[in-house]
């Protein structure tokens, strides 16, 4: 089955984004659907040199405004060199992180604001937005308790922040979804690992149906 729709993961660090990305591609490839699973900042090699500069955590000197303009950089040229060209072949992709995180770490938890980020990341990818948006919502204590817990995760830059940062990602977050309730589902990621799959599986589903 063929299906060139553009869904991506987001969600606070520690949400489970990724592994659950792996376990919902794996269900697809048994259903014989064709998808491409990729992430950001990274994916292909210009954007993963530039993902090691944003998030290498001896870089606390980096400005908010270079830190937009890295992971803008970073979107362009993933987007433009593998997901654009795996969606005009007809496959599914699945991104770990989007321009809503963009628009939620710093528009809005770095301060630089919304609209300007947003504006930014038109310049670097048009308008192109995800079909669907799967959030995963967790209290940021939690995320960052399962990060520390988690001995073989490499922590990055953002993984170090205070908490009252990644309280305002949440509610970051929070502020995208009222901006784009049709295409952002939000997920309770505070369930067990099955239960959240399940419920993920089920909104992906429903899009390839109604696609």
């Amino acid at each position: 089955m063929k299906s060139n729709l553009f869904i991506t993961f987001e969600g606070p660090e520690g949400a489970g984004k990724t592994t659950i990305l792996n376990q919902i591609v794996e269900r697809l490839r048994e259903q014989n659907v064709d998808v491409l699973a990729t992430r950001e900042p990274g994916g292909i090699e210009i954007a993963e040199k530039i993902r090691e500069v944003i998030l290498n955590p001896a870089n606390t000197a980096m400005d908010e405004r270079t830190e937009a303009l890295l992971y803008a950089a970073a979107r362009s040229q993933h987007f433009f060199e593998k997901v654009e060209p795996a969606m005009k072949q007809g496959k599914l992709v699945l991104c770990d992180r989007f321009i809503d995180s963009s628009l939620a770490y710093q528009g809005y938890a770095r301060g630089i604001g919304m609209d300007e980020v947003l504006s930014i990341n038109e310049f670097a990818i048009g308008k192109q937005m995800p079909d669907l948006t799967i959030l995963f919502d967790l209290n940021p204590a939690v995320g960052l308790a399962r990060i520390h817990a988690h001995n073989e995760r490499e922590l990055n830059r953002l993984d170090v922040e205070s908490l009252s940062f990644h309280e305002k990602v949440r509610e970051g977050y929070h502020e995208v979804v009222k901006r784009y309730p049709n295409r952002i589902k939000v997920v309770n990621a505070d369930q067990s690992v099955e239960k959240v799959v399940e419920e993920v599986w089920r909104l992906i589903c429903k899009s390839l149906e109604e696609k």
